[in-house]
């Protein structure tokens, strides 16, 4: 079965930084470590209201890494004007409210054909790969394909915090949407809110090519540090991936 990539999203080391400002800890310092433990990729999302990663922070991650980076980031021209010039592997556009914790649901692209085709577009010309996070809908999905999508990253919160027969339905609709996504041609990344308790289905779904994890690996790092973290995500994955 294809190797399972794992991004790791470094933003929540900067919301730590932030907390009470100047340099430490640094996100940049982590990239060393995960280019050894072999993530497959970097994840940052550079927010409106900068409350975590920050401009610098993101020119800095793209010069410091030969890791693929995937630039998260709302379909503003402010947003466009910063990936144009930073030029990462890749940008994931997700819904953005200034007034959220994190992100709350998947992207709605459905009728916004007249304005996110064309900005796809512009990235696209850069040789950026354009993913959009979405739910697990198939009309979602089959949008993010006509409007030029690479990628589609399926939302996994409402299946992370969901229980029992509600977490087995969200997972169904996971399955499902990996299985048509692919059938679009289009790579299917998923990511939200993924523990190592609920990675396992996750990462069992074959049509799946890459997880994006960061809050639960950041947290965890905390206690037994990133390396022991991100090295038993890793094994997570590729056991249940068998």
């Amino acid at each position: 079965m294809q190797h399972l990539r794992l991004g790791i999203n470094i933003d929540h080391i900067a919301t730590v930084r932030n907390a009470r400002g100047g340099e430490h800890p640094d996100p940049v310092r982590a990239l060393e470590i995960l280019e050894k433990l072999g993530a497959d990729g970097i994840t940052a999302h550079l927010r409106e209201d900068r409350r975590h990663i920050n401009d610098g922070d993101m020119q800095r991650i793209k010069e410091s890494t030969s890791l693929p980076l995937n630039m998260e980031m709302a379909a503003t021209d402010e947003m466009l004007k910063i990936a144009l010039k930073i030029k990462p592997h890749a940008c994931c556009i997700v819904p953005e409210k200034r007034t959220e914790i994190t992100t709350e649901g998947g992207l709605n692209v459905v009728g916004k054909d007249n304005t996110l085709k064309p900005f796809i577009s512009k990235l696209k010309d850069a040789g950026i790969r354009v993913s959009l996070f979405i739910g697990a809908d198939e009309k979602q999905i089959e949008v993010s394909s006509k409007i030029g999508a690479d990628i589609v990253e399926l939302h996994t919160g409402s299946y992370c915090h969901a229980q029992g027969e509600a977490q087995e339905i969200e997972l169904q609709k996971i399955i499902e949407g990996a299985n048509f996504a692919n059938s679009l041609g289009l790579e299917c990344h998923a990511g939200h809110g993924l523990s190592f308790e609920t990675t396992p289905a996750i990462a069992a779904i074959e049509n799946i090519v890459e997880l994006n994890i960061g809050h639960f690996l950041i947290g965890e790092a905390i206690f037994v540090g990133l390396h022991d973290a991100v090295s038993k995500m890793r094994r997570v994955m590729d056991e249940a991936r068998k």
